[in-house]
């Protein structure tokens, strides 16, 4: 019964794709067209991936400088923090009405001023570092997250839009993994440009949003709205009969893909402080790269897994419970090897081969949840949730050090088998992905 759903949904797939094709060409698809659209998708895959990487540099590239920021600012741990986790809180809060009007308007009408007021913010927040000002850097962040929550979340509706069927998926996991290439080499990256001087990241960041401009303005065609736009009250109603229909699923969703970068972002906080103290007595570059395996293992994975999963709500299914499943067991088995370094990364590694399982096919799912018209507001709620889950995974975490590295564990791998349970039950779409 299962296969025969599925059959008939992949013969609908394909019909719509040849429909859509016949539609902008006047004819089917022969080899040469279909070889030149394929060499389209590429510069229009580069573009669309450089958003999610320069929103994930303008975070993780400050991690290393953050002790120097502290010495020459004069200022405390706790204020130092605030530097990443305000950025977070302020684009988490602003993601939503960013969403609506990437709705209203276009996606590219809200993606162009966001890069614009994240690189001018960006400027701003490295002479504030440079004057020793710590009011005008923290300023400077703030406003950066309102640019920020227009970047990212945004380009995630816009590939829903751009691309169909397995084209989309293969660009969602490719956001995806740009998103964790970016959190592999910001830090590395940053440590580098420090040694240039402390506060070059800061001037370095407005450099890749203006490429990241430049690549949204002239290489990505937003296709034309064919609907008119609601109006905020009209709009405000639909997407409360979306969640009212399908917030079974994608509630759980969303607090599935939260979890995930919770866990991963307070991992490798978690990380950057233990590799310095012994046993270990990793720090510098050589820390830069241990940190980068984890990260590495999700990326890789992310794009396998967006690359393969086409439009397969069953497989989709299948592999958000694997993912779960994995990170559950494998944090689990870190209380085990504190002692054994190799084991460890290799058990952190696992379990960010689970996330690099998880988000794609939360993206693609979501994203095909709901008509074009609606996509920008429940994508954005989406990652609103997911830079939550980015800001409080690294307090929580130092936190819970306080009281054991066990008890950390403990805790992450129980709340992602109690995830994993939800999402079992609860995560079920029919004939929703499109």
């Amino acid at each position: 019964m299962e296969k025969t759903k599925a059959r008939r949904l992949n013969i609908v797939f394909e019909s719509e794709i040849e429909a859509e094709e016949t539609e902008q060409t006047g004819h089917k698809s022969d080899a040469g067209s279909k070889k030149d659209k394929s060499k389209g998708h590429l510069w229009e895959f580069i573009a669309i991936a450089t958003v999610p990487l320069v929103l994930v540099l303008g975070n993780s590239m400050l991690v290393p400088i953050l002790p120097d920021l502290e010495k020459q600012l004069g200022i405390t741990k706790f204020q130092s923090s605030l530097v990443i986790t305000l950025f977070s809180i302020t684009a988490g809060l602003v993601i939503p009405i960013s969403g609506y009007l990437s709705d209203r308007f276009t996606r590219k009408s809200i993606i162009i001023p966001s890069l614009i007021i994240y690189g001018a913010a960006g400027i701003l927040a490295g002479f504030g570092a440079v004057w020793k000002s710590y009011t005008i850097l923290i300023i400077a962040r703030g406003i950066q997250g309102i640019g920020a929550a227009g970047t990212a979340p945004i380009a995630m509706a816009l590939v829903g839009d751009m691309f169909k069927g397995a084209t989309e998926s293969k660009a969602l996991g490719l956001t995806e993994a740009s998103n964790g290439f970016g959190k592999v080499v910001s830090p590395i990256f940053g440590a580098l440009l420090a040694l240039l001087v402390w506060y070059a990241p800061f001037f370095a960041l407005p450099v890749f949003c203006l490429l990241s401009l430049l690549a949204m303005m002239f290489l990505i065609k937003e296709p034309e709205a064919k609907k008119k736009p609601p109006k905020l009250k009209e709009y405000l109603h639909k997407i409360g009969s979306i969640l009212k229909e399908k917030g079974r699923w994608l509630i759980t969703s969303f607090f599935a893909g939260s979890l995930a970068l919770f866990i991963l972002f307070g991992v490798l906080f978690y990380l950057s402080n233990i590799l310095e103290e012994a046993p270990y007595n990793i720090d510098g570059v050589r820390k830069g790269f241990v940190l980068a395996i984890p990260l590495l293992g999700m990326v890789v994975t992310s794009y396998t897994t967006g690359a393969l999963i086409k439009k397969n709500g069953t497989l989709m299914r299948w592999l958000i419970n694997i993912g779960l499943l994995i990170m559950t067991l494998s944090l689990a088995s870190t209380i085990f090897a504190f002692d054994k370094l190799y084991l460890f990364i290799g058990l952190l590694t696992l379990s960010a081969i689970g996330t690099g399982l998880l988000l794609p096919c939360l993206n693609t799912m979501i994203t095909g949840s709901v008509e074009k018209s609606e996509r920008g507001m429940i994508t954005s709620i989406y990652n609103s949730l997911r830079f939550i889950g980015v800001a409080f995974g690294p307090p929580i975490f130092g936190w819970l050090m306080d009281i054991s590295d066990r008890m950390i564990f403990i805790t992450v791998a129980s709340l992602a088998g109690i995830t994993l349970a939800l999402v079992f039950f609860l995560v079920k779409p029919k004939g929703e992905i499109s």
